[in-house]
């Protein structure tokens, strides 16, 4: 069954990629090159459709096998919501104070659902919060080959081993959807996951870490936050520094510290395997602290050492670009 259940969200994952690129190429849904861009041939978008597909089939046959089908019922039409904004604005730029609209009603469906779970106000809104960041972190941070596809891979699959319940088959057929799609995005982008792929993914792992925290212990809880640190540190750093300079922060740029590494040594794929390196400490990390006999204070300040050794990294990777990179 487990066998079925991954290849079949595999195949899904790579099918819809390959669909969903030769239908990109007909409509000329093609990301230009530019200066805030970092490929160098007009790519086609749109393939993270597959991904969505795979996942929304398999939460419909989760829906006849969780204890609460209401919940997981209003995750996955959030899940949608997102996806189809998304999927809309692949088609034809809307405006970002829309996506963000449609993404908090996504996002209030998701906490509607935790509070069902849980009976936690504050579940409830670290679940809206945690799905309005990951939804547009995913998107931020998907700007060069690989790199928003095997952080997720590498999110879920933690979520996957470490957590208890039907959800983990939804996390698993994220890993193996993404999976399929991985080969088309990596190390050479033949598409991109386009707008329905990655606001989805970060919808998808918000709902998945959420599920962690329901009747998990305080000292767990700080824990969920290492898993996606390459991302949450990049994102939240550079978007403070573009709000502090006054700049429109929510149109497109090259500022991450993913970017800048990228055009200085010439390659996504190094940049993308350092990111992933980054993300299997702090899993092996999260293990060994949940395993150990510590107090939350310890965890908190290892948890919060992470992060600035992190915010460091971030700081010394601030350095003017030497070259341009293919992509």
């Amino acid at each position: 069954m487990f066998g079925l259940w991954l290849g079949a969200s595999l195949a899904i994952g790579a099918g819809g990629t390959w669909l969903a690129r030769r239908y990109a190429l007909r409509h000329q849904l093609l990301d230009a090159p530019g200066e805030r861009r970092a490929h160098t041939q007009p790519t086609p978008r749109g393939g993270g459709i597959g991904i969505v597909v795979a996942l929304l089939l398999a939460g419909l046959w989760l829906l006849r096998v969780v204890v609460d089908p209401i919940a997981l019922g209003a995750m996955l039409v959030g899940f949608a919501l997102v996806a189809l904004v998304g999927l809309v604005d692949d088609h034809r730029p809307l405006s970002p104070w829309l996506r963000l609209a449609v993404q908090g009603i996504a996002a209030a469906l998701l906490a509607c659902a935790i509070f069902r779970q849980s009976h936690e106000p504050g579940l409830a809104l670290a679940a809206f919060l945690l799905a309005m960041t990951l939804a547009n972190v995913w998107n931020f941070m998907d700007g060069i080959n690989g790199i928003a596809a095997t952080q997720a891979i590498l999110v879920a699959l933690a979520i996957a081993v470490l957590q208890a319940g039907a959800l983990t088959w939804w996390a698993w057929a994220l890993v193996a959807a993404t999976l399929g799609f991985l080969p088309f995005n990596f190390p050479k982008a033949r598409v991109f996951l386009g707008d329905v792929g990655s606001g989805a993914l970060g919808f998808a792992l918000a709902a998945l870490l959420m599920q962690g925290l329901i009747g998990a212990q305080p000292i767990h809880w700080a824990l969920w936050a290492l898993p996606p640190s390459a991302f949450l540190i990049d994102a939240a750093l550079t978007l403070l520094g573009r709000m502090r300079r006054g700049e429109r922060w929510w149109e497109p740029h090259a500022l991450h510290a993913y970017q800048k590494w990228a055009q200085r040594c010439g390659s996504h794929v190094k940049v993308t395997c350092m990111y992933a390196a980054w993300t299997l400490v702090a899993i092996i990390l999260m293990n060994v602290l949940a395993a150990a006999p510590v107090r939350i204070f310890a965890v908190l300040a290892v948890v919060a050492a992470w992060y600035m050794t992190g915010t460091g990294i971030w700081l010394l990777l601030q350095k003017p670009s030497m070259k341009g990179v293919s992509r």
